[in-house]
């Protein structure tokens, strides 16, 4: 398209003319020469990972903390006194 000032436009183009030589093939020149896979797993996933890790007494603890919970007797004041001086010594 050629514009020479803003009363003069030219109709659209074509962007190469018919008489130019195509490639035959065009999808094998796209192909690369060879192909591998890659994998990246991030920080988050590792983290994942490590926790599938964990070892077996501590999976009981952690059943043992949700029937207490469920039952309603996790909560003792002394657990919460423990928890508020450690809560105390984190904001002092």
């Amino acid at each position: 398209m050629q514009i020479y000032g803003p009363a003069h436009l030219h109709g659209a183009q074509a962007i190469s003319p018919p008489h130019t030589s195509r490639v035959s093939n065009p999808s094998a020149a796209n192909m690369p020469a060879s192909i591998h896979d890659e994998l990246d797993i991030s920080e988050a996933g590792r983290l994942v990972d490590q926790v599938r890790d964990v070892p077996e007494m501590r999976l009981d603890r952690i059943r043992q903390i949700r029937a207490e919970i469920a039952a309603g007797t996790y909560e003792t004041d002394e657990k919460l006194e423990i928890a508020l001086g450690r809560m105390l010594d984190e904001t002092a």
